[in-house]
């Protein structure tokens, strides 16, 4: 009696959902192909909200005995297909393949597999649901969705027919659909399968990290120890190809235990869910106050940010042309889909490594997605053979693919080999990467290849106090120009800024650093500054992740100068031997400058003035590989004072307007006056 009550509220939920009518179309394809089938598949959509509404103790059995439930909608379905006549040539009740598919599950802890807890609840075969990241995915190949068998004995009753039938379950292996040990239930005899109507399927397997791993990778040696363990989903039919190397999802499916070499806790999928960051409303008071009292210059308050930003790692006024220009890369991250021309990529010429370095970690901590290379592994993807033995190949995410969206920070860029010093340049250049699969090599016949679009910024710095470094160091006799000759002059070219920070750089005051040193060695959780109460860590990350998703317009002004300074500094950096030094990437790398200086302003709208600060970093990275030329910038060009009161900051703004001016006169001068982009551009 409890089964009937189960089926009538499975019908009557079907018939309020809709699912009914889904169900009659699915069949309509079915007895319209004239073909006889083994199994027949049917997806239906479940609201575990409204059918716990309309039946409790249904809405049980879909939560915690998913498979029990299946029968029951198994069984209303084929009453429905032999009342209503929907397929002629179905004949019993076991080739009706139910699958329930969940729209979500209740929002409790004992529905939700957190990775990083211990012991993990997994003992019920039920649904839960788990979120992460996608690390590793193998290419698709074939299972056994259904297959008939027939009794071996031709005298018995069971020889023909559609008695039985076995299809896949969730968490069940290859060898449990079939195998040649199954025997008649009727006369003992063996069962042999009628291979004419096997059903295949499409089948993947994607491994997840929790977003919690992503600790690991950023080196906050400040979280408590946490397990790292990564998880198998099974992805089967509609489900492959649903998921995407580096993408975050939420997840439903039913845990099993899979034995390989050593048996490994895997989900069967059975829904996927891209996941999406919520994005904050605002941004903190003090930061909302400071960008108030700054109103009446576009220049002033990146400077403050730039100038306090870190003080936990540098005093105040330290290194503020690479904090503004980090702050300028961290603002071109997205948490959701991207383009990659808004990467802004930071290579940076420094003698000082470790503060340098501790930045960099510091700063990347501040965006969900900032992975911190190690040595060990791989920047880019990499092909291995899959564990499982399914045939498949398995393609490794690698650092940059698990930095999507966010940053990739690489360290040392001369202790890269040179292959994957190629690699990089190749990625920055076309922002994709294409693995290659030989078919021979792994058991098949065609050779493949997949390409993924590499979507994060990457940071590196070059040593130039390393003795390799010192041994070849050469004098350049351009003006401005240094030598940076351990690496290939073109993967130079394809970061988009070029930064010096070294003892003899002015963004390098050394007492300030000395006394911040000796105060942190006394005093390691103090608060050394003013600056460090007033505007924390958290304010910055809600700053970052506020101006990030902003969406930018040019205004006309911003359109035409940056075109302008495009084309004035291609004509100038040309000669007739080599061609133009500006690389056809130069005038995406001033966009993405100009955008993200007004993304920390928190304006939608790119001006002239943000054209200003992007056409000054660039040229001074212009300097920095071949020299000064017409449009002479000064190292200190951005700031030119130390920024102790407003009386500073209006000294900064006077000497930035005379810079813009220089800039008008240059592009006057040196440009083709060009007004406006033209479509092409």
């Amino acid at each position: 009696m409890t089964n009937l009550h189960m089926k009538e509220a499975a019908l009557v939920y079907l018939d309020r959902s809709g699912g009914l009518q889904k169900f009659i179309d699915d069949c309509k394809y079915y007895n319209d192909s004239k073909q006889s089938y083994a199994v027949y598949r049917f997806n239906i959509l479940i609201n575990p909200s409204d059918v716990v509404e309309l039946d409790a103790e249904l809405g049980n059995h879909i939560l915690h005995h998913p498979l029990k439930a299946a029968q029951v909608f198994q069984s209303v379905c084929f009453v429905a297909v032999k009342t209503l006549s929907l397929i002629g040539q179905l004949q019993t009740e076991t080739q009706i393949n139910i699958v329930l598919k969940l729209t979500h599950l209740p929002s409790l802890p004992s529905y939700s597999l957190d990775l990083c807890e211990f012991p993990l609840n997994y003992t019920s075969q039920r649904f839960y649901m788990m979120q992460g990241i996608v690390m590793a995915m193998t290419t698709v190949t074939k299972y056994t969705r259904g297959a008939r068998f027939l009794c071996s004995d031709e005298v018995c009753p069971l020889s023909e027919g559609f008695q039985y039938i076995r299809v896949h379950v969730p968490g069940a292996t290859e060898s449990a659909t079939v195998r040649n040990d199954f025997v008649c239930g009727l006369c003992s005899s063996s069962l042999q399968e009628d291979r004419k109507f096997r059903v295949l399927g499409d089948k993947q397997i994607v491994e997840i990290i929790t977003t919690k791993v992503l600790h690991a990778f950023q080196g906050d040696s400040k979280n408590q120890p946490f397990r790292f363990q990564s998880l198998s989903i099974f992805l089967r039919d509609e489900l492959v190809n649903k998921m995407k190397i580096g993408n975050e999802y939420k997840i439903i499916g039913i845990p099993a235990c899979v034995k390989t070499s050593q048996t490994a806790l895997c989900i069967e999928a059975n829904s996927i869910t891209p996941y999406t960051a919520k994005v904050p409303s605002g941004i903190s008071d003090n930061l909302r106050c400071l960008l108030s009292l700054t109103s009446s210059s576009c220049w002033k308050f990146t400077a403050i940010l730039a100038n306090i930003f870190a003080s936990q790692i540098v005093p105040p006024g330290t290194y503020n042309l690479l904090k503004l220009c980090l702050l300028m890369s961290l603002v071109q991250t997205r948490d959701c889909n991207r383009d990659s021309e808004d990467c802004l990529d930071i290579l940076i010429i420094t003698s000082d490594t470790l503060l340098v370095e501790r930045l960099l970690k510091y700063s990347m901590n501040l965006v969900s997605r900032g992975i911190h290379h190690p040595v060990s592994t791989e920047v880019f993807p990499i092909v291995y053979r899959n564990r499982y033995g399914t045939g498949a190949v398995s393609i490794q995410a690698g650092s940059a693919l698990l930095a999507k969206g966010g940053i990739c920070f690489i360290g040392d860029l001369t202790s890269h080999k040179k292959d994957r010093l190629e690699q990089l340049q190749s990625v920055l250049e076309s922002r994709s990467m294409t693995v290659f699969i030989p078919g021979k090599k792994f058991g098949d016949d065609n050779d493949q290849q997949m390409t993924f679009p590499i979507q994060c910024s990457f940071w590196s710095f070059v040593d130039m106090d390393s003795s390799s470094r010192r041994n070849v160091q050469k004098t350049s006799t351009l003006i401005g120009q240094m030598d940076y000759s351990l690496i290939p002059a073109n993967l130079g070219e394809a970061f988009g800024l070029l930064i010096n920070c070294n003892e003899s750089s002015p963004c390098h005051p050394f007492l300030p650093t000395v006394q911040h040193t000796l105060k942190k060695a006394m005093d390691p959780e103090g608060l050394l500054y003013l600056a460090s109460k007033q505007f924390t860590t958290e304010d910055f990350e809600k700053l970052l992740a506020f101006a990030k998703n902003l969406n930018m317009e040019f205004s006309l002004e911003a359109e035409r100068m940056i075109h302008g300074y495009y084309l004035a500094s291609r004509r100038i950096r040309t000669d007739s031997v080599h061609g133009s030094k500006l690389s056809a990437s130069a005038l995406k790398h001033l966009v993405s400058l100009s955008e993200a200086h007004a993304r920390l302003n928190l304006r939608n709208k790119v001006l002239k003035e943000d054209v200003l600060i992007a056409a000054l970093l660039f040229e001074l990275s212009l300097t920095l590989k071949y020299g000064a030329t017409a449009f002479c910038v000064a190292p200190n060009a951005l700031f030119p004072f130390e920024l102790y009161d407003e009386g500073h900051l209006e000294q900064r703004d006077l000497h930035l307007t005379q810079y813009q001016q220089q800039l008008q006169q240059f592009i006057a001068a040196c440009g083709p006056g060009t007004a406006i982009f033209s479509s092409d551009e």
